[in-house]
């Protein structure tokens, strides 16, 4: 199942692009939000090779996720991979420049299911895809006008 959004700002792409790529900033988000993060590096932020290991509840279980980035082009994409016990992520995050002064976020989620059970997971969530776009879409706008702030 794929999420996908295009948010445009009132941030130039360099400004924009920095707070996408400030991890430790989106770690504490995570964490104000009930997560518990776990640096799995040394890397300074910022490289290919950064990697988290993230617990969280979620309907009432205990959820792990091992999120690694895979692709960072300065200015312009961050790719990062992951999994959990049940589902293989890929999350892309592209800046574009629309002007000197304004940027769009394209920001793409794609959940792939490990088994049978996720992939019933995934066919029940089908059903509220609207909703859960519209849900999707709110949390990246709500994290850019953060970023616009902070």
């Amino acid at each position: 199942m794929k999420f996908s959004t295009r948010q445009d700002t009132d941030l130039s792409a360099e400004v924009m692009f920095a707070a996408i790529s400030d991890f430790p900033m989106l770690e504490r988000m995570l964490v104000r939000r009930g997560a518990v993060v776990r640096r799995l590096d040394r890397e300074p932020s910022g490289h290919v090779g950064n990697a988290w290991a993230i617990s969280f509840d979620w309907r009432g279980r205990q959820r792990d996720l091992r999120l690694e980035v895979t692709t960072f082009q300065p200015k312009e994409l961050i790719v990062m991979s992951g999994q959990s016990e049940q589902f293989l992520i890929s999350i892309q995050m592209t800046v574009v420049a629309l002007s000197p002064s304004k940027s769009r976020l394209i920001f793409e989620v794609d959940v792939q299911p490990r088994g049978m059970k996720a992939r019933l997971l995934l066919q029940t969530a089908k059903l509220g895809k609207g909703q859960l776009d519209r849900k999707f879409a709110l949390r990246i706008e709500e994290f850019i006008t953060r970023a616009a702030v902070g």
